[in-house]
């Protein structure tokens, strides 16, 4: 098959930035340094704790807030979206290094990084909307307490257990912090969650990560207390680019993996890109080229080290919040942390880690909005199953089995629904001025259907049952103005209706039958058994004039004068179109 290559070239330009990106960028420069320098302020210990949990060390995650966070800056679809490791994509990374170490990990997050370049280019961003709000509510709820769980073990000062379920490394910290109870660590990660917990009530604009963590640095070195264990040496700089990770006999078994991690980049990307938005008046996001930012920022990530990234909810919020008008104010934030990393490294490296877990427990309880799922739950029994199961399986399995199985319960219910709405009603014939026998005539030999609603696949069958049960007439008249999609299913269903009734000597009428529907009901026969000898009709006072000149024909109602056509009771007969 001959690719279109000048189609993919014109789709890759139009992915590009344009000169809009730079004439906002330079708009009000200095406001948007000064956010970028706030948001460095906050994700630094961010950084660093995400990329100790994630199994590949702190310098990972600093690494990976410097080049994806830049390149998703300059190539992303939001002005305000800030990239970089983040807690859901923690938690799809703990068992990859547990299966296949740190290289397993580098290796998934490029491989990742060309399936979201891929999804750019196939439009697939603005699918997004079609993900349900309770599966979103869901899954941020099992994220934030699969973040909690992750840092008992740091928060606890033991040795992180073997074991790839958050559940049972957390239970298995617990009986070991039991036996050897470490009070000073525990301490430390209580004492820096409690700060950011009431600092952000007190003072939403100071970022008391950063103070609480530099407070914690400073009272372990000054009082020189071994159990507050620090995060280690950091590297002087970023790594110079490398493929030495990429083992290419690896590919296959880490294809799956690497999906999994693509699917929860574009989801949480395209998330956090949604709420930044829905914070600020006039902006609007391209999905795609997000898309194609993030692919770009997980294919470079990997060379320096770093592990795959998303945008970030909680630092684009703090972007958004300090007055960030372009993408400079996150392209700033990550050459601010590059500077920090080539200037700063050896006091970065004295951070305990239990401080550390401290942070990410914050960040876990601030990531779920109560509020929000109240309503969730109130909403409907149907959104609050959704809710529920998609929390509970994000906790129990892994991040994109419980997407699929949120957005799977999701569509059935949401079926059900639609199923629901459809309705076969038999509709009474006006009696106008017809006389008392030949209205008693006419209920006896012609009755009238009106179908309202989808007839598809979750409904055709039911149709079925209940227009089989008609009995004691001569004509059946359909009316289909009212139907609002039809699938094959429908149409076989509708078809085999029609052959029953003539079966049983039934005449099938039809009226209203849609422009839109006549190719469905051709490509089955439905529409050449209802169109026999002109049985089809533009309105149903004209279909059931056409019945009773055929009842007529057959001798069952005596020849009358010509009549007018005459509408069915209560209602305005719709026509096509």
């Amino acid at each position: 098959m001959r690719i279109p290559l000048g189609r993919v070239r014109a789709r890759l330009i139009a992915l590009l930035p344009s000169g809009t990106d730079l004439l906002e960028a330079r708009r009000d420069p200095r406001r948007d340094l000064l956010a970028g320098l706030t948001v460095a302020v906050v994700a630094l210990p961010l950084a660093l704790g995400f990329g100790v949990s994630s199994g590949l060390g702190a310098e990972a995650g600093l690494a990976t807030a410097v080049v994806a966070g830049a390149l998703a800056a300059v190539f992303g679809g939001s002005n305000l979206q800030v990239s970089g490791p983040t807690g859901a994509m923690t938690v799809v990374l703990v068992p990859i290094v547990a299966e296949h170490g740190p290289s397993g990990v580098l290796t998934v997050g490029l491989m990742a990084g060309v399936l979201l370049v891929a999804l750019a280019l196939l439009r697939a961003g603005t699918y997004m909307q079609y993900v349900p709000a309770p599966v979103v509510e869901g899954f941020t709820l099992g994220i934030a307490c699969v973040i909690g769980l992750q840092q008992v073990p740091n928060a606890l000062g033991v040795p992180k257990p073997d074991g790839d379920r958050v559940l049972i490394v957390t239970w298995r910290a617990l009986e070991e912090f039991a036996k050897n109870p470490n009070w000073t660590a525990a301490a430390f990660a209580l004492a820096v969650a409690a700060v950011m917990l009431i600092g952000a009530r007190w003072r939403p604009t100071i970022p008391f990560s950063i103070v609480a963590v530099t407070g914690a640095t400073v009272v372990a070195q000054a009082a020189g207390l071994d159990a507050a264990k620090p995060i280690g040496a950091l590297p002087s700089g970023l790594p110079a680019p490398s493929l030495g990770f990429l083992d290419p006999g690896t590919l296959g078994s880490l294809l799956a993996p690497a999906i999994a991690v693509a699917a929860l980049a574009a989801l949480e990307s395209l998330l956090s890109a949604s709420v930044a938005d829905g914070m600020t008046v006039g902006q609007i996001h391209d999905p795609d080229r997000e898309l194609f930012g993030q692919g770009l920022a997980n294919i470079a990530a990997p060379l320096f080290g770093g592990v795959p990234a998303t945008g970030a909810i909680a630092r684009t919020a703090v972007n958004v919040r300090t007055g960030a008008g372009s993408r400079l104010a996150a392209l700033s934030h990550a050459v601010v942390l590059a500077v920090i990393v080539f200037a700063a490294a050896p006091l970065v490296s004295k951070i305990p880690l239990a401080a550390l877990a401290g942070v990410l427990l914050a960040t876990a309880v601030r990531m779920v909005e109560v509020g929000s799922l109240r309503a969730m739950a109130r909403a409907t029994r149907s959104d609050a199953l959704i809710l529920v199961l998609t929390a509970v399986a994000t906790l129990a399995l892994d991040l994109v089995y419980a997407v699929i199985i949120g957005l799977v319960v999701a569509g059935a219910l949401a079926l059900r629904a639609v199923a629901g709405q459809a309705r076969l009603d038999q509709v009474p014939l006006d009696r106008g001025d017809h006389s008392a026998e030949e209205h008693a005539l006419l209920a006896e030999h012609i009755v009238a259907y009106r179908i309202d609603g989808p007839l598809f696949f979750a409904a055709a069958h039911r149709f079925l049952l209940e227009l089989a049960e008609v009995a004691e007439v001569r004509v059946v008249i359909l009316r289909m103005s009212r139907v609002t999609t039809i699938d094959a299913t429908g149409a076989l269903v509708l078809k085999d209706v029609v052959e029953k009734l003539n079966r049983r000597g039934i005449v099938v009428m039809a009226s209203g039958i849609r422009a839109g529907q006549r190719q469905v009901l051709d490509s089955v026969g439905a529409l050449e058994l209802l169109c026999l000898e002109g049985r089809e009709y533009a309105t149903t006072p004209e279909a059931i004039q056409g019945a009773r000149i055929h009842l007529e024909g057959a001798g069952v109602l005596p020849a009358l004068p010509a009549r007018t056509s005459r509408s069915v009771s209560g209602e305005t007969e719709e026509t096509v179109g």
